[in-house]
């Protein structure tokens, strides 16, 4: 198995890391960092839990007082959004603050070509007050109300302001309300285990912001280079190679060393763009793995086009399939990997997994995250289940999650699992 740059033994740090309080509050470059604090989410979970070994090696290490440390295992995806606008300063700093070590940004353009962080190029309506504001006579589509027979819609893009324009904009809980007649009604489509809470404020980032955010948190930075809604080259002559160039650039002109970044892209052409033209920041280049669909079937080889070993020739590192892609159960209806993750720990590849508490509620299957596992999922509790056996079994290297606080909780458990399963590959 490969080790690259601060991959190298990182499961061993996640158990290392937790003797010390000086890893919590510091890098290695002595920036600050802030102190964690997980709040009461992972000890709800836990108490959900079925009885097992697992659950009374978790309780063991609820149960001893000690500082909560910081994890490059816990990912925040898009932030913290189980609670806090995606993508917004206020949901980055969130994620910090339950231990995220990796924050991700996906990047996407504006109309004038900067890069600011959604999770889509076309979601400003969804994920943005923009309808609210005087920026909707710019929208690609204007709001249309619910007639009684199709959906009320509307289309905003990034690419259809300036930076300036997106800046002035807040972001919301991403949701909307087919049945709306009005935009206010529209605005209200937040699902009923998330809040809008904090969906009056949330600050939107440009990527250059960011970068410059995460470095003051001290955590390193996954940015996905998203995949653009406008046909491309973009008025003639921005074409996608100047996109993903752009994307490495702004990290190279915020010294924002190589080793501290993970690009993402599903688009596996961005990912060979890097290798190639950025190779110090491509070592870390993320394939996400969205070929369900297109057919691929975890349980078969013959549907993994092209396949590990000449994703691993190609010189992809990494590769960050959805959760459900990496598990299956077994007679027993027990967690157990498939036969995909095996294969790409077989090719060398190291394995991140995407996205752990974004289906909400668990007790009816889970939904698509779950949906290979789903004879094995029937409480809020299994979350703690599926992320040891993708921690243990699988051997992933890191976990993104809408709470990151699970993660960074397991993540700081791992001395006390010792014993009870086999230790971290």
């Amino acid at each position: 198995m490969k080790r690259i740059w601060a991959l190298k033994g990182l499961i061993a740090t996640v158990a290392i890391c937790t003797a010390t309080v000086a890893c919590a509050n510091h890098d290695p470059k002595g920036k600050s960092k802030s102190s964690v604090e997980l709040g009461p989410r992972p000890y709800y979970l836990l108490a959900d839990m079925d009885e097992g070994p697992l659950k009374q090696a978790l309780q063991d290490c609820a149960n001893q007082p000690r500082p909560q440390q910081a994890s490059d295992f816990s990912i925040g995806h898009r932030g913290a959004p189980l609670q806090f606008p995606e993508h917004t300063e206020e949901s980055y700093r969130a994620a910090a603050r339950m231990g995220a070590g990796i924050v991700e940004c996906d990047a996407t353009f504006t109309k004038d070509r900067e890069l600011v962080c959604r999770h889509s190029q076309c979601d400003l309506h969804t994920s943005t007050n923009i309808l609210d504001t005087d920026l909707a006579g710019q929208c690609s589509e204007p709001f249309t109300p619910f007639d009684g027979s199709n959906p009320a819609s509307a289309r905003c893009c990034t690419s259809d302001i300036t930076l300036a324009q997106f800046k002035t904009l807040k972001g919301k809980m991403d949701g909307s309300n087919p049945r709306a007649t009005t935009v206010e009604e529209y605005l209200k489509g937040t699902a009923g285990w998330r809040t809008d809470l904090y969906s009056q404020s949330g600050t939107l980032l440009s990527h250059r912001e960011s970068i410059a955010l995460f470095q003051q948190l001290g955590v390193k930075m996954t940015p996905e280079l998203k995949a653009p809604q406008v046909s491309m080259p973009y008025e003639g002559d921005y074409r996608q190679q100047d996109y993903a160039n752009q994307l490495i650039e702004e990290y190279r002109q915020a010294g924002a060393p190589p080793q501290d970044v993970f690009p993402q892209s599903f688009n596996l052409k961005d990912v060979r763009y890097w290798i190639g033209h950025h190779p110090r920041y491509g070592q870390q280049a993320v394939y996400l793995d969205g070929r369900d669909s297109q057919g691929l079937d975890p349980q078969n080889p013959g549907t993994w086009q092209p396949d590990m070993d000449t994703l691993a020739g190609y010189g992809v590192n990494i590769i960050a399939p959805p959760l459900w892609m990496l598990v299956t159960v077994d007679g027993s209806n027990r967690i157990v990997p498939s036969a995909y993750a095996r294969a790409a720990r077989a090719a060398g590849l190291d394995i991140i997994a995407w996205s752990l508490e974004r289906s909400g509620p668990l007790v009816n299957g889970g939904g698509w995250y779950y949906q290979s596992i789903q004879p094995a999922i029937n409480n809020d509790g299994d979350t703690f289940t599926l992320l040891d056996v993708l921690a243990r079994d699988v051997g992933v290297i890191g976990v993104f999650s809408d709470w990151p606080a699970t993660i960074s909780f397991y993540a700081s458990c791992q001395k006390f699992l010792h014993g009870k399963r086999p230790a971290l590959p």
